[in-house]
């Protein structure tokens, strides 16, 4: 048997910094406030392309138990420092009210240079997702476990979204990041590389021209990490419940691991082509869980609930190997109370109902984030 990878874990998520009484996202966060949660955290937290952003990731994880502790850690103490200014973090993949067009970058080299190649573009950059990453360290084993999870990235999409205002409006879309993310190159579902050669052949064309520094301005959904011998997930939206968080990297690391299994035994996923994982990621994206996604094996228009039944059947084995089956369990509860999408526009609508102003109602949105991220990060 071919020795199994190591399937480490590690998440990351970006927050957003609000203002509690205003409910607005801060324009300017004190250069404190990150020098306390760096001196609190260490390289666990860092700043983010905005200045109203910040990103915390965990150590290399082997238990689901281990990140969740550590994602609790990170947002308690995010919190508590913040607080101290009249700040609070939520993790949504988009700010109800706020509008990018009063937004700064922060002024890092990293950050300026991307501000000066996507212009506009970078500009409405007011999201945040979750990345996990999973270690994975053969380079031929991370193509073709890519190759073949790019058909499920449409299935944790639907389960993590969180963005479904933008601006003041709620768009009609449960990720609104996504269409925003998409302005940007190098994104989406990637290509089919038959090979590391080719993959890194292409990646050397545009590193050569100048085009990009090196394979980490490829914003993919799905990617191998430049930095880590992980292959790293990227199309989630941030989750405002850690727990759904959890959920999810477990499922895509199970999801990993079950595809390997199908690789030992000389067997694979079919590959489908990117244009019809392609109608699978808009329709998580409109509709998240609430109009089912297309089985193309059976040419089926399939509700989101018998699609997870499947997945979590296929990977119960390796929950079972990772000791995750609680965790992984815990995708069952999304779908039934709703993502935070659902819970937002339900809040949202609610307050419409009791006859608040729209203005209103989204600051109600904004306090239920604050209430629901810190539920699971305060001590």
């Amino acid at each position: 048997m071919t020795q199994e990878p190591a399937f480490s874990l590690g998440i990351e998520e970006e927050y957003l910094l609000v203002d509690r009484a205003s409910r607005e996202l801060v324009r300017d966060v004190p250069a404190d406030l990150l020098a306390e949660c760096e001196s609190r955290l260490g390289n666990r937290v860092s700043p983010e392309f905005l200045r109203s952003q910040i990103e915390v990731q965990t150590g290399i994880c082997r238990t689901a138990a281990q990140a969740k502790d550590e994602l609790h850690h990170l947002r308690a103490t995010v919190a508590a420092v913040a607080a101290r200014y009249g700040m609070a973090p939520i993790a949504a993949a988009s700010h109800p009210l706020a509008s990018h067009r009063t937004q700064r970058h922060t002024d890092r080299e990293r950050y300026n240079a991307l501000h000066e190649d996507l212009q506009g573009v970078a500009r409405r950059l007011v999201i945040c997702g979750m990345h996990v990453h999973v270690g994975v360290e053969e380079d031929e084993l991370k193509i073709d476990l890519m190759n073949q999870v790019s058909y499920f990235l449409p299935h944790l999409l639907a389960l993590s979204t969180s963005s479904p205002f933008w601006q003041g409006e709620d768009t009609g879309l449960k990720s609104y990041r996504i269409a925003v993310f998409d302005e940007m190159p190098r994104t989406g579902i990637p290509e089919r590389f038959d090979s590391w050669g080719e993959f890194a052949r292409h990646v050397g064309t545009l590193v050569k021209l100048g085009v990009i520094s090196d394979s980490s301005k490829l914003w993919w959904d799905i990617r191998p990490s430049h930095r880590f011998p992980t292959l790293e997930m990227r199309i989630a939206d941030v989750c405002t419940r850690l727990d759904d968080g959890i959920a999810i990297a477990c499922l895509y690391r199970c999801l990993l691991r079950m595809l390997w299994r199908l690789r030992v035994a000389n067997q694979r996923w079919r590959i489908y082509l990117r244009m019809l994982i392609d109608e699978n990621r808009w329709r998580a994206q409109r509709y998240g869980t609430d109009a089912g996604l297309i089985d193309f094996g059976r040419a089926e228009l399939v509700p989101y609930a018998a699609l997870l039944d499947e997945l979590l059947d296929l990977v119960r084995e390796d929950a079972e190997y990772f000791g995750c089956a609680a965790e992984l369990g815990h995708a069952r509860t999304i779908l039934a109370r709703g993502t935070s999408a659902h819970n937002q526009l339900l809040v949202y609508r609610s307050a419409l109902e009791a006859g608040e102003t729209p203005q209103a109602a989204l600051e109600a949105v904004v306090d239920w984030l604050i209430g629901a991220t810190l539920a699971d990060g305060a001590d």
